[in-house]
C-alpha cells in the first residue's frame, strides 16, 4: 500500500511508477527481464497501459474473436472499387471484421490511421473519436505497435484513394509487452532471425514467402507422387536398430521397454520391407535425424522423401527425378529455369550423366595415376589441408578427392553414377562391373540433391556388406552402418528387385526459393543454447 502511495510499484529495483493493484502481477517478468538486461522505458511504458485497461475493465488477453473476412480478401473485392461505390456501400450498412496485428500507428488529435496486419496481407484502419464508439476510442489510446485487435466497420477511400477500414468498434485481443523491432533497422542478425523465427516472420514478409513456398513445394511433390501410382506411408521414427544410411544416429532409452533405442537416420529399410510384403511403388516424405555438425547445408533433423518402386532400375529413376524437380520448378517458379545465387540453373530434362571415376577425370582434373595410387592420393590430400583416419580404404580418400574437387563444380544438374561398392552398402552390384554399383548421386548448384540405386536384393550380399560395416563400427567409425538381422531375414523371404531414392525436401526448397542457407528454409533449425560460445 505505502509503495502505491507514493506512485510507484517495486520488485527488487524494478520501479514502474503507477498504483494501479494490477501491477504486482506483472513484476516477476519485469524482474526477469531487468536481470537478462532487457528491462527499459518502452517496455514499463506498455505495462502501464496495460495495467490501466485492465483498471478499466477491459481483457488484455481475450477468448477468441469472430472474423468475416481477411485483408487480402477485402483488397480482391474492393481494391478496384470507386470511392462513390464505397460510400453507397456503407451507406447501405455493409460492415466487415478483422482481426490482426497493428504495424504502424499515426496519430492526429482526434483521429488515428493504423496499418493492420494478419496472415493474408495489410489493410489501413481508421478511427476517429467522432465516429467509434467511447469504448473503442479509450482502448485505442493505451494501444502499441504490436498489439493485436479486432475491428468492425465500414470501407471508404482516404484523400490518397488507399481502401481504408473505419473503425465503428475496436476491440483488444493481446497486449504485446515487447516493441517490435524499429521498422527500418529491422531483424538483421541472422542468429537472432532463426533463434526467434517468430519475429523474424513478422518483421521480414519475404521470409514468411519462403515458407509459403514450402508448404507448396511439399504439397505439389506429394501430389506429384500420388499421381505416378505411389502410396504414402509411414514408418517409425524411433527405431531399435538405425539404417538406411551411414550417420551417426542419436541414441536414447525406453524406460518400459528397457531397451536403447535410436532416432530415425533414414526410412529405407522399413520402406523395402513393405516392398518385400507386397507393396509396389511407396513413399514417405519424412523426418530424419543425424547425430553430426551443422552448416549451411546440413541440420541434425531435415526433411526428406524416399521412396521405392518396384521392377524398375536406377535408369528409371533418373528419367523420374528430372521430372519431380523440372515439374515442381514449373508449378513453383514458373519455369524450369530458375535463379540461384545469380546462376540461372536449367532444370529442363536431359541432364548431364558422369561415371563417378569419369568426374575425378573430366570435371576434379585429376589424373588416375593420383587417384590410384595410395600414397600420392593420401599425400595430395594431405596436402589440402583434410585429415586422414589411420586405415582409411584408397575408396574413401577417392571419395573426399571427389568432395573436394568434383562436387562444388557441378552446378548445373548432373547425375554421378556408378559409385564404387565400399561406399555404396545398400546398392546393388553392377553386372559388369562388380566393384561399382548401379547409383546415382545428383548435384545442383555444388550440393547433392538426392541419392538413388538399384536396390540390392541378394541376402547373402547384404549380409557381407553388413559384415563389414560390423568391422568398421568395431573399429571406430560411428557412422558405419549397424547390422540388422531382420532386415536380412526380410530380404530371405525375397525382396523383388526395385530401385529407390531419397530426395533432400529442405535443400529442394533451397533451391527453388534462392536461399543460400539451410536454416533460412527450417522453420526452426537446431541452434546452440542462447549464450554458449
Amino acid at each position: 500500500m505505502e509503495e502505491n502511495k507514493n506512485m510507484e510499484t517495486r520488485g527488487a529495483d524494478v520501479k514502474l511508477g503507477t498504483k494501479s493493484p494490477r501491477a504486482a502481477a506483472f513484476m516477476p517478468m519485469l524482474r526477469e527481464l531487468d536481470r537478462q538486461g532487457e528491462l527499459n522505458e518502452v517496455i514499463k511504458s506498455r505495462v502501464v497501459k496495460l495495467c490501466h485497461l485492465l483498471d478499466q475493465g477491459e481483457q488484455a488477453y481475450a477468448n477468441g474473436f469472430s472474423k468475416n473476412v481477411d485483408c487480402l480478401e477485402l483488397e480482391k473485392r474492393y481494391g478496384q472499387c470507386p470511392a462513390e461505390d464505397l460510400t453507397e456501400l456503407e451507406a447501405g450498412g455493409l460492415t466487415f471484421s478483422l482481426a490482426g496485428r497493428i504495424m504502424t500507428m499515426r496519430s492526429f488529435g482526434k483521429v488515428a490511421f493504423f496499418d493492420l496486419h494478419d496472415a493474408s496481407g495489410k489493410l489501413q484502419g481508421y478511427l476517429a473519436r467522432e465516429e467509434a464508439d467511447e469504448r473503442s476510442y479509450a482502448v485505442f489510446k493505451n494501444l502499441d505497435v504490436g498489439d493485436i485487435i479486432g475491428v468492425r466497420g465500414s470501407l471508404f477511400r482516404t484523400r490518397t484513394n488507399e481502401l481504408t477500414l473505419r473503425c465503428r468498434e475496436l476491440i483488444l485481443l493481446t497486449k504485446s509487452v515487447r516493441p517490435l523491432p524499429e521498422k527500418y533497422h529491422g531483424l538483421k542478425d541472422q542468429e537472432q532471425r532463426y533463434r526467434r523465427r517468430y519475429l523474424d516472420l513478422l518483421v521480414n514478409p519475404e521470409k514468411r514467402d519462403i515458407f509459403e513456398k514450402r508448404i507448396r513445394i511439399i504439397r505439389e511433390f506429394r501430389q506429384l507422387m500420388e499421381k505416378e501410382g505411389f502410396m504414402e506411408v509411414e514408418t517409425p521414427i524411433l527405431q531399435p536398430i538405425p539404417g538406411g544410411a551411414t550417420a551417426r544416429p542419436f541414441e536414447t532409452h525406453h524406460n518400459a521397454l528397457d531397451m536403447t533405442m535410436y532416432l530415425r537416420i533414414a526410412p529405407e529399410l522399413y520402406l523395402k520391407r513393405l516392398l518385400v510384403g507386397g507393396f509396389e511403388k511407396v513413399f514417405e516424405i519424412n523426418r530424419n535425424f543425424r547425430n553430426e555438425g551443422v552448416s549451411t547445408r546440413h541440420n541434425p533433423e531435415f526433411t526428406m522423401c524416399e521412396f521405392y518402386w518396384a521392377y524398375a532400375t536406377f535408369e528409371d529413376l533418373m528419367e523420374f527425378t528430372e521430372k519431380i524437380f523440372s515439374t515442381l520448378a514449373l508449378k513453383i517458379c514458373g519455369d524450369t529455369r530458375i535463379s540461384y545465387a545469380g546462376r540461372e540453373i536449367d532444370l529442363s530434362p536431359g541432364w548431364k550423366k558422369l561415371g563417378f571415376y569419369e568426374s575425378l577425370q573430366k570435371v576434379g582434373g585429376h589424373a588416375p595415376d593420383l587417384y590410384e595410387d595410395y600414397a600420392a592420393l593420401s599425400g595430395h590430400i594431405r596436402g589440402r589441408g583434410e585429415k586422414i583416419v589411420e586405415g582409411e580404404s584408397l575408396v574413401k580418400l577417392q571419395a573426399k578427392l571427389f568432395d573436394l574437387d568434383v562436387e562444388p563444380q557441378l552446378l548445373q544438374p548432373h547425375f554421378i553414377c556408378h559409385y564404387p561398392a565400399e561406399i555404396s552398402p545398400l546398392s546393388r552390384r553392377n553386372n559388369l562391373r562388380p566393384d561399382l554399383t548401379d547409383r546415382f548421386e545428383l548435384f545442383i548448384c555444388g550440393r547433392e540433391m538426392a541419392n538413388a540405386f538399384s536396390e540390392l536384393n541378394d541376402p547373402a550380399d547384404q549380409r557381407a556388406r553388413f559384415e563389414a560395416q560390423a568391422e568398421e563400427k568395431a573399429a571406430g567409425n560411428e557412422e558405419a552402418h549397424f547390422m540388422d538381422e531382420d532386415y536380412l531375414r526380410a530380404l530371405e523371404y525375397g525382396m523383388p528387385p526395385a530401385a529407390g531414392a531419397g530426395i533432400g525436401v529442405d535443400r529442394l526448397v533451397m533451391l527453388l526459393t534462392d536461399s543460400p542457407s539451410i536454416r533460412e528454409v527450417i522453420l526452426f533449425p537446431t541452434l546452440k543454447n542462447e549464450g554458449q560460445s
